[in-house]
């Protein structure tokens, strides 16, 4: 196949373009920055046409996962960044394919499981509770919400009626490599402050890098799966055990906690928002395990000692 990545150059970018290449397809990633890359790479700025078009036209898929990181504080100017960046590159995308003389058979969009409701008594199914009506809920969480429903409906608009389209409501993907979310929560671990977050009754959802990448290759083989479908592990579990099976998986018995007081303080200073640490974001794959699609990797115990392995394998070269 021919895959095009749109902002293919980010953790989940690489980890798609990475395994696409070695089973022998042709990956072309789109970036707004030149970047070094065992595929070749076009130049695109996320929002108007360039020479990336002719790359769309004629390629198998199209994956969009373009979108300014929500790793930061929620200032104006950056709540315009995170909105813009992803409905402008859906649409413009969705441009592109509209005017394709052979349009791609499958457009994967991203999406996010911070979609769903912040809940603790039972997971968010495919069908589960869309969130920003709870009560108390921060502004920071209805922004988010508010963003991927603004994603989503960039892509239901877009004008692609040869080209099955599928939002990827994903979990936290984690692999061993630099910058990624495991790396970030490996790297709190080993210097002692893996402890649980707030009251750790906050639910994990997430999803190793080896199901990410597989389930993609099951939504493309399947072609009644079109629409929404979620990308999680089957057993998300509270913020206190996940941390205290990755310390486990590490080899590491003890993590100092973080209230919330201390987290809000900290994540001025580190420049980001609490409401990804603080959220409970219990989602199931329904979609996928009705249709058949098994992880390979369905508890975090198991995951975890994967991830820790390798990136010990990654950091020793």
């Amino acid at each position: 196949m021919k895959v095009v990545i749109a902002g293919g150059a980010g953790q989940v970018g690489t980890v798609t373009a990475r395994a696409f290449q070695r089973d022998g397809h042709e990956v072309v990633v789109l970036s707004r920055k030149p970047i070094s890359a065992a595929w070749r790479v076009a130049e695109w700025d996320g929002k108007s046409f360039g020479a990336w078009v002719e790359d769309v036209d004629g390629a198998d898929v199209i994956l969009n996962l373009a979108g300014r990181s929500v790793n930061c504080r929620y200032t104006p100017e950056n709540r315009r960044l995170i909105m813009d960046s992803r409905v402008d590159s859906t649409r413009v995308i969705g441009q592109a394919i509209a005017q394709a003389s052979r349009p791609p058979k499958v457009w994967l969009q991203a999406s996010t499981a911070t979609i769903y409701s912040h809940r603790y008594d039972a997971p968010n199914d495919d069908n589960g509770i869309l969130g920003g009506d709870e009560p108390n809920a921060p502004d920071t969480w209805r922004f988010s919400i508010a963003v991927a429903k603004a994603w989503e409906q960039a892509l239901n608009e877009a004008n692609a009626p040869n080209t099955r389209k599928v939002a990827l409501r994903s979990a936290m993907t984690m692999s061993p490599d630099s910058g990624g979310i495991f790396d970030t929560l490996l790297s709190l671990v080993r210097h002692g402050l893996g402890g649980k977050a707030g009251d750790g009754r906050q639910y994990v959802s997430w999803v190793h890098d080896k199901d990410f990448v597989r389930a993609l290759y099951w939504i493309l083989e399947h072609e009644d799966m079109a629409g929404a479908v979620n990308i999680a592990a089957p057993n998300p579990l509270p913020n206190a055990e996940f941390m205290a099976t990755l310390r486990r998986a590490w080899g590491i018995r003890i993590g100092l906690p973080a209230t919330r007081a201390m987290l809000e303080v900290g994540a001025v200073f580190l420049k980001t928002e609490t409401e990804l640490i603080l959220k409970s974001r219990r989602v199931i794959s329904s979609r996928l395990a009705d249709s058949g699609f098994q992880f390979q990797s369905p508890e975090w115990s198991g995951a975890a000692e994967d991830l820790c392995s390798r990136w010990s394998v990654i950091r020793n070269q």
